[in-house]
């Protein structure tokens, strides 16, 4: 049985640890509340411009011949990017990434195709050295806050690797933002545009609101584009990509800061019910001790006497 300073000193360590989980608890939420005012005014924007594509491509009718919009006619190289964190402590939110990621190389590498990584987070970039998977891209400092230019670098090197053929395909992997308590992993396919979100055959976007009237009236609408739907399109791609690309890093932010509250609570929670495990340890051995004074004062005595 340990004695009584040792458990004191454990006691000691427990409440220190209780300390920094806590602050870093209210840390994280305190800057959370910073990311979720980002990302609401970042979803109606990203929405607007998928809406924009789609009626341009609508008014283009046959897809134009520009290189961005050319798709494979077969899948030789895949690009995923993940979408991690530069810290840990924030529970299962960068393992479901890398988990997630190796599964759908396995889909992919099981069609036959070569499987690239790019990586947002040091995490990530971790994992995949230490698994000794094929990393081209590794990008690090700013998942806490991201910056448009930071998705614009990213979304640029993934359209020209697509354009120069360097890649067939381009895979978004991500943490999509509900709560402090809810985070779900969400793939999203980048390019070709022909399998992307933005033609209808991706994973569809979940709307926060029902049409309004002026909404299907537009929809309804013939539209007059300056300059043509197909030079349009060939702005309008790029741009997607960069805003896809943004608004999934600010989901990330968001949902890694949830992630880390969460866990930090629930951290200093299970402190807590561990300070009392060691309180009531702490009390037998302190009767344990003093039982064991009696007993050896009671028998000094019966030597004596």
């Amino acid at each position: 049985m340990a004695t009584r300073k040792e458990v004191k000193n454990r006691i000691a360590s427990v409440k220190n640890i209780t300390k920094i989980t806590r602050a870093m608890e209210m840390v994280a939420a305190a800057r959370l509340r910073r990311a979720e005012q980002r990302i609401a005014a970042m979803r109606p924007y990203a929405q607007a411009i998928r809406r924009l594509t789609q009626r341009a491509a609508e008014q283009a009718g046959e897809i134009p011949r520009v290189p961005v919009l050319v798709e494979r006619a077969e899948i030789r190289k895949v690009g995923i990017l993940l979408l991690t964190g530069d810290r840990g402590l924030a529970g299962a939110f960068n393992t479901n990434i890398i988990r997630s990621g190796l599964q759908l190389k396995s889909e992919f590498s099981s069609e036959g195709a070569e499987i690239t990584f790019s990586v947002v987070g040091r995490k990530g970039d971790s994992a995949l050295a230490f698994r000794k998977q094929a990393l081209d891209k590794s990008y690090v400092g700013f998942t806490e806050r991201p910056g448009f230019a930071n998705a614009r670098e990213i979304g640029q090197e993934l359209t020209s690797a697509y354009v120069d053929e360097e890649l067939d395909r381009v895979e978004l992997i991500y943490n999509r933002y509900v709560s402090p308590l809810t985070q779900y992993v969400r793939r999203q396919t980048l390019l070709p545009l022909q399998q992307a979100e933005v033609f209808g055959e991706g994973v569809p976007e979940p709307e926060d609101r029902e049409e309004t009237e002026l909404e299907r009236a537009h929809k309804r609408a013939e539209w007059i584009y300056e300059p043509e739907p197909e030079e349009l399109l060939a702005q309008l791609i790029p741009e997607y990509v960069n805003i896809s690309v943004y608004r999934a890093l600010l989901e990330s932010a968001a949902s890694e800061l949830g992630a880390r509250m969460t866990a930090m609570r629930n951290a200093a929670e299970n402190a807590q019910a561990m300070i009392g495990d060691l309180t009531l340890e702490m009390n037998r051995v302190r009767q344990a001790e003093i039982t064991q004074e009696i007993l050896e004062v009671v028998a000094g005595a019966e030597a004596l006497g």
